[in-house]
């Protein structure tokens, strides 16, 4: 029998299925669902997820859970709280970052999944597992209709040349890397080195999750680190760092939404390719 999943905010990665629903209970509700999950994926939308499983508790019994409870998440299920096509082959990260959740939410460390088929890879840390489980994947992705992506990031720091050979091959559509803070810079450098020698190191393919605004950071630190990114041909997408309330101030996210604007990264992008010739 189908659950019914409440979600207090849309994604991009939020499944649209007729058993998914944004809301409290309205005029039409499944009569034959067994369970309601009220899955939450940011702490600060914890209020109204709460709110949430209260009103749709007259309707079946309500599980409340999610990556903003830090509960390890279990085999992954395609479709279920992911859009089909998203796929998670491995939970957990060897590292325990400050501003990551990660390593509370999976306490036992890295752990890889049964293999499910998907192109858009979500896991915490890919390059990480063990070099069957990472090639047993891109198994997977190859015999996918659509061009995989890696937007769960792939961690600079441990990107080799046999992984590179694997997404030549494979050419994938979009891939990510993170700079979250300093000392991610020279990790990423050597990084767009070795996909440059492998004809992998190109903007619209190559981009960089770039953490900002967390205490200490300045829109000039900031923006140093974006260029930086920019030089090295990658193109930078702006993560607002937020408290557990979710609390940002205005200024920084007029800062991050400058960053994310297509025709803005497009110019810096072009004006800096130009400055090479």
């Amino acid at each position: 029998m189908p659950i019914l999943r409440v979600f207090p905010r849309r994604t991009k990665a939020t499944p649209l299925d007729s058993y998914v629903t944004f809301d409290p209970p309205g005029l039409f509700i499944p009569d034959d669902i067994t369970e309601i999950h009220v899955s939450v994926a940011f702490t600060w939308d914890m209020p109204q997820a709460e709110r949430l499983a209260d009103a749709w508790s007259h309707y079946g019994t309500v599980k409340l859970g999610g990556p903003a409870f830090n509960q390890p998440g279990g085999e992954f299920t395609p479709g279920l709280y992911l859009k089909e096509g998203y796929v998670i082959t491995s939970r957990g990260c060897p590292n325990k970052c400050w501003f990551c959740a990660v390593h509370k939410r999976e306490p036992d460390g890295l752990h890889e999944l049964e293999i499910k088929d998907g192109y858009n890879v979500l896991d915490d840390n890919f390059l990480a597992c063990s070099e069957r489980h990472i090639r047993a994947v891109f198994a997977m992705l190859k015999r996918q209709k659509q061009k995989a992506k890696f937007t769960g990031g792939l961690e600079a720091k441990i990107l080799k040349a046999w992984h590179c050979e694997l997404l030549a091959d494979l050419k994938p559509e979009r891939m990510y890397f993170a700079y979250d803070t300093p000392d991610d810079y020279e990790p990423l450098l050597q990084a767009s080195r070795l996909l440059n020698e492998y004809g992998l190191l190109a903007s619209r393919k190559c981009g960089v999750y770039c953490l900002c605004g967390y205490p200490s950071d300045t829109f000039e630190k900031a923006e140093a680190r974006f260029m930086q990114v920019v030089k090295l041909g990658m193109c930078p997408y702006a993560m607002l760092w937020r408290d557990r309330a979710g609390e940002t101030s205005s200024e920084w996210r007029k800062f991050q939404r400058s960053w994310l604007a297509p025709q803005i990264l497009y110019t810096k992008l072009k004006r800096e390719l130009n400055e090479r010739k």
